[in-house]
């Protein structure tokens, strides 16, 4: 796996639950492709962990990734929670269902296929790509609630 990848993710929510929309900046050797997608009712989220799940799976093969995002509930509960969800049988310390299972599977199954280093970028600090993942989600609402 010598290919890296670099990608920012982000999802955005207009209320919670509401129209959603999320957005994927990836770069590789000097190209870059952007990906967005909409979501009627939803929540921020499941937005954010649909922009990494369909940023992942837009990669034709196993590969480094660099991956950005700025939710730490994406980040952390890939890194920190996952494992203990899954041992108490998708339940929260506090005993209650994981919000989300369905995404956090697929999530966990995309993730399996790649290496990934993960970082948190502070959202609306001015990270380029970050701002452009965050356009892109923005950008998949407007233009699904104007049509």
């Amino acid at each position: 796996m010598s290919d890296k990848v670099v990608m920012y993710t982000d999802g955005a929510c207009r209320g919670n639950p509401g129209p959603g929309g999320w957005g994927v900046v990836l770069r590789f050797q000097g190209n870059h492709k952007t990906l967005q997608g909409y979501a009627a009712e939803t929540t921020n989220n499941r937005m954010e962990l649909t922009a990494v799940i369909e940023g992942l799976k837009a990669l034709k093969r196993s590969c480094k990734v660099e991956l950005f995002t700025d939710s730490k509930y994406v980040m952390q509960g890939l890194t920190e929670w996952l494992a203990r969800w899954k041992s108490n049988g998708w339940k929260t310390a506090a005993k209650k269902p994981v919000k989300n299972v369905d995404l956090w599977q697929q999530l966990e199954a995309e993730v399996a296929q790649h290496e990934i280093d993960w970082n948190w970028v502070k959202g609306h600090a001015g990270v380029a790509d970050n701002e452009l993942a965050d356009q892109l989600a923005n950008t998949a609402i407007d233009e699904n609630l104007q049509a």
